[in-house]
């Protein structure tokens, strides 16, 4: 199956972000893709909880999410929005990181809310508190497809292989991680996680990612790690997009996943116990 993976530099101008997208999107379209993936985050890049508040929408509103769709339903393809900021009618008034899978006919076929929330210290420079402004989710999603079963995370979710594991034990065989990654964590982690969670789920993991630096209209602008990944059920590194904006294409051979878990079925192999006490 040819599948996309758009890596974007997006700013905090979601009708400038959306341009952009729709063009990547168009050039992936056009090149044959028949799956295509955005990173998280794909409306709007930024730092400041006030101007997020001012330029963001309800999902109902949202001018990237209606966009998207009819282009899905345009092109008669998958696609998978890594995740949108979103406002929600919580109390606290805090966002959502919402990922979506529409069909080729522009419906949206699964949504999730982004569970773990990346709140650390990364460095004295760098600090984030991402439960400041999101309300995370609580519900894992599988979300069933024309080529396969496909289990729904973002970003930080990586990080909690429990999550993953849970999403391949339910049918899961493509495993999507859109992301916005630290440069910091990503030069140490970024690969090793990818690799890691394939390898233990026997699926599929494709990452569309953020990268470089991301522009902003009067606040502390963010930087993030690129290098947008396809990982075979067998741990392969398939692809590495770099730190380049652009579209990149590869081909998923569906037939892997079987036999990555007839090698190694970990997942049949597994076994309840007891403790620690």
């Amino acid at each position: 199956m040819k599948t996309a993976l758009l890596q974007l530099n997006a700013s905090d101008d979601p009708s400038a972000n959306l341009d952009k997208t729709l063009t990547y999107f168009n050039e992936a379209a056009s090149k044959g893709a028949q799956f295509i993936l955005t990173p998280e985050v794909t409306n709007c890049v930024s730092t400041s909880r006030r101007h997020q508040s001012d330029v963001l929408q309800h999902e109902e509103s949202d001018i990237t999410l209606a966009a998207l769709r009819g282009a899905a339903k345009s092109k008669g393809v998958w696609l998978l929005i890594g995740s949108l900021c979103l406002k929600t009618n919580s109390e606290d008034g805090r966002f959502a990181n919402r990922s979506f899978m529409i069909s080729p006919e522009g419906d949206i076929v699964a949504r999730y809310d982004k569970i773990h929330m990346f709140d650390v210290d990364v460095s004295p420079e760098e600090r984030w508190r991402e439960s400041d402004g999101y309300r995370p989710g609580s519900q894992a999603v599988v979300a069933q497809t024309s080529f396969a079963p496909v289990g729904m995370t973002v970003c930080y979710d990586v990080r909690f292989p429990h999550l993953l594991m849970a999403l391949a034990n339910s049918g899961a065989e493509i495993l999507t991680v859109p992301s916005a990654f630290s440069p910091v964590t990503g030069a140490a982690h970024w690969h090793i996680l990818m690799r890691a969670r394939a390898i233990e789920t026997g699926c599929f993991v494709l990452a569309p990612a953020q990268t470089g630096e991301h522009q902003s209209s009067s606040h502390k602008t963010r930087r993030t790690y690129g290098h947008s990944l396809v990982i075979t059920p067998w741990g392969e590194i398939q692809m590495d997009a770099g730190d380049a904006p652009g579209v990149y294409m590869t081909d998923l051979d569906m037939g892997e996943v079987a036999k990555a878990r007839k090698r190694v079925p970990s997942l049949a192999n597994a076994r309840p116990f007891d403790g620690p006490e």
